[in-house]
Parts: C-alpha cells; structure tokens; sequence
C-alpha cells in the first residue's frame, strides 16, 4: 500500500515538473522571431525617395519605375518612357542605389533594373593580427531585374518581374533566382485602388569560394597522419525575403490645384511578423510640388523603422519631364536615412 502512495506521489511530482518545464518552453517559443533568417535581405530595403516618403504604403499606388520593386504590376500604368536613379547612405555608412528604366509598348511595359548595396573597404584581422594583416575586404550585393506590366482592361493591370541576386564578401558570394508577381485593381468607388504583390519567390542562397577552404587534421589524437589536409567547409543554405503585400489608396480631395492620397499596406514577410504601412501625399499647384508623410512597420514589436517625410518637385518641359524626390526616414537602432532620387519622363 506505501509503495502505490509513494508510486503516486513521484508520478504526481513528476506530471507537474513537466507542465513548468512545458509552460517555460510554450513561452520561450512564442518570444522566438523570425528576424535575421534570410538571406539578401537588401532585398527588403525600400526603394525610391516618393515611396519612402510615404512610409512604404505604395503597393496600390506606384505608377512609375519603382514599381518593379512594390508592384509591377504598376508598370501597367505608365504613359511614358522614364529613367530613374536613386542613391541613399544606408545603415553604418553602406552605400545604396538603384537604377531604373521603363518603355511603354503595345505590348506593354518593359522594365529593367539594379539594385546595388556595397560596404567600405575593412581590415581584414585574424587571432594573431588583430590590428589587421595589411589586407582589405568588402562586401556587396547586386539584384538584376527585367519586368514587364500591362493594362488587360481599364480597371485591371497585371505584371512579373525576374530576378538574378547575388551577395559577395571577399573570395565567396551566393547567388539566387527570384520572382515577383503584381496586380492592381481600379475600383469603380471614387478610384480607390487596391494593389497586391507577392515579392521574392524563389531558390535559397548559399555562400561558396575559396574563403571556405581550410586546413583540417582528422584525427588530431594520433600523430604521424596527414594533418594537412584540404577541407571544405559546407555552410546552410537560406531563403530569400520573402514578401506579401496588400494595398489600398485613393484620393481624399482632388482639384486642378490639390490632391490629397492616403494609401495603407499590409505586409507579411517571412523573415518578421505581420506589420503595416500608412502613408499620405499632398500635391499642390497639379503635382509641381509634392509633400509627403508615413509610418512604417506599425503593429511590429521591435520595429527598426517608424517616422518618415519627403518632398518632391515635378516640372514638365515641352518633351522632357524632370521629377525629383528627397526622403528622409527615421531608424531606431542607426542613424536616420536621407534618400535623392531623380527621374527623366520622355
């Protein structure tokens, strides 16, 4: 009789441990994020000073060159040729910039893009030479983009975009292939559009080169075996960023002389935890001059960005027209991000 009250007793004590220990854990998992699983993550950096301007919440609302990043299905919408460049001090003194060109046909836009994110030259140190060893390495990354979007009726527009991305630091690079698909829809209530996208779906990435390459003793207890031998170490492979996004945007007010938008987005990436965008633009004097405000990553627990503002000028001569966007953006952790971009409409 003891030993089943004893018997009892130790299963008792141990059911209960395990419900702590499965609480604990329950909790530890649900802290657990997703940040930081992904490679070429440059891929999630946003792209054109208008965009940025209004807090990333574009994807109903690009109609130019950045649309093959936000949407290429935007692409649809365009009535002219354009060129675009762009340039931003990125975080720790990285440069990026972007690149852009679109030609309307009959068959619809054509688009071509480069994404570039590079670092300054570092020391390269070693346990020994921790001032360095007199040699320098960098770091960067390249997306290469042809998109195409089209208009398959007056209130629906379609479009893709193809992908090479490669990152490289010193003697090792990855290199991966993406897809983009897009759509926007125009509805009939006072021109709201709602767009959404689906951005970066594609193969993993793994590093590869000589910088993997090593010594290795095999069987380092024993002496007398080969203890040079040449070894390859094999590193994980990642998925790239991606992204889904749902837009909508239309106009508050809109006269010959002022145009107020608000646009909000809905994003879940696979890297972060859902979040969403909400932006404003204001266009005074038919768009000659443009004032915008945003707020990203809304609803994300230890969200990197929040406040952003931008401004933008747009002159149309006989033939040419000359748009310029300047942005800046607030960053939580590094210091805040100003942006210039520049675009030829013809």
């Amino acid at each position: 009789m003891e030993k089943s009250v004893y018997l009892w007793v130790i299963l008792l004590w141990m059911c209960s441990i395990e419900t702590v220990a499965y609480a604990q854990f329950a909790n530890e998992t649900r802290e657990v994020t997703r940040k930081g699983t992904t490679a070429a993550e440059f891929l999630s950096i946003p792209v054109g000073a208008r965009a940025t301007g209004m807090g990333g919440a574009v994807t109903a609302l690009t109609a130019d060159v950045t649309a093959m990043y936000w949407n290429p299905a935007g692409l649809g919408l365009l009535t002219r040729s354009s060129v675009a460049a762009e340039h931003a001090t990125w975080l720790a003194e990285i440069n990026f910039n972007y690149a852009a060109a679109a030609f309307p046909t009959r068959y619809g836009t054509l688009g071509a893009a480069v994404t570039a994110m590079g670092t300054p030259d570092m020391r390269v140190t070693t346990v020994e030479d921790q001032e360095g060893t007199g040699e320098t390495f960098d770091a960067s990354s390249y997306a290469f983009t042809l998109s195409w979007g089209k208009s398959l009726t007056e209130r629906f527009a379609f479009g893709a975009s193809a992908k090479i991305i490669t990152e490289q630091i010193w003697h090792s690079q990855a290199r991966g292939l993406a897809l983009d698909l897009g759509t926007v829809f125009v509805t009939p209530f006072r021109g709201i559009r709602l767009g959404a996208s689906i951005s970066n779906f594609g193969t993993k990435m793994e590093m590869a080169g000589d910088d993997l390459l090593v010594v290795a003793d095999i069987d380092p207890v024993n002496r007398g075996n080969n203890e040079s031998n040449r070894a390859y170490l094999k590193v994980d492979s990642y998925n790239l960023p991606l992204i889904m996004r749902i837009g909508l945007a239309g106009e508050l007010v809109e006269t010959e002389q002022v145009r107020v938008t608000i646009a909000v987005d809905v994003l879940s990436p696979n890297n972060s935890n859902q979040f969403a965008n909400l932006g404003a633009e204001v266009g005074l004097l038919g768009d000659l001059v443009t004032v915008r405000a945003g707020y990203s990553e809304l609803f994300l627990e230890d969200s990197i960005r929040s406040l952003s503002l931008g401004a933008g000028l747009r002159y149309d001569f006989s033939a040419v027209g000359i748009v310029m966007d300047y942005a800046y953006e607030r960053q939580r952790y590094f210091n805040d991000v100003n942006r210039i971009s520049m675009a030829l409409l013809f």
